[in-house]
């Protein structure tokens, strides 16, 4: 008899954790079956849920929320973007008919209150039972919305990006994109809010060019690159700031001439130059013999220690960011044969680069943190409906890039960019500025991209940006410069 029992309780204990662990799997199953298309319930569960507010930095900006909406006694709710396109890339658009983008849908188990917690689980399953609507998380941007419209309004009708870092946090400030939509089209109007135009082909106004994505970054960086190369040449120990270059106004490269052009006038010598009057002067010839002499694989594994090769981290989904380095044919093109790689137009940031602005204002925010490369991040805080933090970025350190003596040498060279030399439109009243502008051959007459990298104050910075804008005849010094001028003392003024 004793040994009958034992079996019918090893059957009922067997059973019941059986039970509860079914129960649970389908608990923590619930969100991603929740989210598949063919779900019969998918639609009228989205419109009962109330989703969380999405809000700048002030806390009071409001970037999404919800529109009720009575039908057959239930109150639907459906997604309102009060600022239309400011931040259009960045916070998405959350739908029934096309789904989702941005961090409505990085961060949709937070904004519908579906995080994977067994408590938060529980309470929601007691709340459906209850018939009690379902409330969702806000979540807390770290933009600067104030600093977002001068950069949107700055970048006009262009086809740019702007993104604005604070170094020592990582916190992104600005992450601008144009052209831009409207996500309040998106569920109804669809065609309306992808009818953008601009001075490139194709617009692409759902594109986030400020991180990429398929297939490739934006970018050429052209001179902007010259910091990370110039960093390269410094932290290396194969240069010094006093290092000396006879510079004819060109060097050779496979026979051929490459001439200093970018942001001078035109093909210019300078002579006996130094390396701050290089980076100052924006001297193609020197940093082009300077790629030679380090050689391509010394430039890009610094250009990996700044992030390239990876996708540059962000809270946004993975398919709408890319990773800054070389492009060939489409896909990224980082060869064991340096023979393959033109080291010096690589060092001028040419041959077949291509970069975000997220990735290169990761470069200036590492050299005004003294070399350190911190985390980009846009979530500031997740906050509950009875308003307890669900949780807070914390500055998260991703390596040191860069000895402290290297970036301490480095910024005065990018001083005299913006007090003497292809920058000076960037000059900002009584704040020193550090930079370094680019223009960049496309291989199409007259069609150039520009772009201008910065920090400021240059002594103790407390902003790095990056502008970049496509298919422009001039040089980055006169139509990206003004622009991070624009943002920078936007964000200097609300940031004392």
């Amino acid at each position: 008899m004793n040994a009958q029992i034992r079996k019918l309780f090893y059957v009922f204990a067997f059973l019941f954790v059986a039970l509860v662990g079914m129960s649970s799997y389908w608990l923590w199953r619930a969100p991603d079956l929740e989210a598949r298309q063919g779900n019969p319930n998918l639609v009228v569960r989205q419109l009962l849920i109330e989703r969380g507010l999405v809000l700048a930095a002030d806390g009071e900006t409001v970037l999404a929320r919800n529109r009720e909406q009575e039908v057959d006694g239930q109150t639907w709710y459906r997604r309102q973007y009060p600022q239309r396109g400011l931040t259009a890339h960045v916070v998405g658009y959350s739908t029934v008919q096309r789904s989702r983008t941005g961090l409505e849908e990085s961060l949709n188990d937070y904004l519908t209150g579906s995080n994977a917690d067994l408590a938060t689980l529980l309470d929601r399953a007691a709340d459906t039972l209850r018939g009690i609507t379902r409330q969702g998380n806000d979540v807390v941007l770290t933009l600067d919305a104030n600093a977002q419209r001068v950069a949107m309004n700055a970048l006009g009708g262009q086809c740019g990006s702007v993104v604005a870092l604070e170094p020592a946090s990582g916190r992104v400030l600005v992450m601008a994109s144009t052209p831009t939509y409207d996500p309040n089209l998106v569920e109804n109007r669809f065609r309306q809010a992808t009818r953008a135009t601009g001075p490139c082909d194709p617009a692409s106004p759902l594109l986030n060019r400020a991180t990429g994505g398929f297939p490739s970054p934006a970018f050429i960086p052209g001179s902007t690159f010259k910091v990370l190369t110039a960093a390269a040449a410094l932290d290396s120990g194969e240069y010094t700031p006093d290092s000396e270059f006879d510079d004819p106004g060109y060097c050779v490269e496979y026979g051929q001439r490459v001439y200093n052009y970018s942001d001078q006038a035109g093909p210019r010598a300078y002579g006996r130059v130094d390396l701050g009057d290089a980076v100052e002067n924006s001297i193609n010839s020197v940093f082009c013999n300077i790629g030679k002499e380090l050689g391509p694989r010394v430039i890009l594994d610094y250009a990996k220690e700044f992030g390239f090769y990876e996708d540059p981290p962000l809270e946004t989904p993975g398919d709408e960011r890319a990773p800054s380095g070389l492009w060939s044919n489409g896909r990224l093109f980082d060869p064991d044969d340096p023979n393959q790689i033109d080291p010096g137009r690589l060092a001028f940031g040419q041959e077949r680069l291509l970069v975000t602005p997220l990735q290169m204002a990761m470069v200036v925010a590492t050299i005004a943190n003294d070399g350190v490369l911190m985390e980009p991040h846009v979530v500031d805080r997740i906050v509950a409906p009875d308003g307890d933090v669900v949780s807070r970025t914390r500055p998260d350190e991703v390596r040191r890039v860069l000895q402290q003596q290297t970036a301490a040498a480095l910024t005065p060279m990018m001083v005299r960019v913006v007090s003497s030399g292809t920058g000076t439109s960037a000059q900002i009243s009584g704040v020193e500025v550090a930079g370094k502008t680019g223009t960049a051959e496309t291989g199409r007459p007259g069609e150039n991209d520009t772009g201008f990298v910065a920090f400021a104050p240059a002594g103790a910075p407390r902003v790095a940006i990056a502008v970049y804008l496509q298919n422009q005849s001039g040089t980055g010094g006169a139509t990206a410069a003004p622009i991070a001028k624009a943002v920078m003392e936007a964000i200097l003024r609300s940031n004392p």
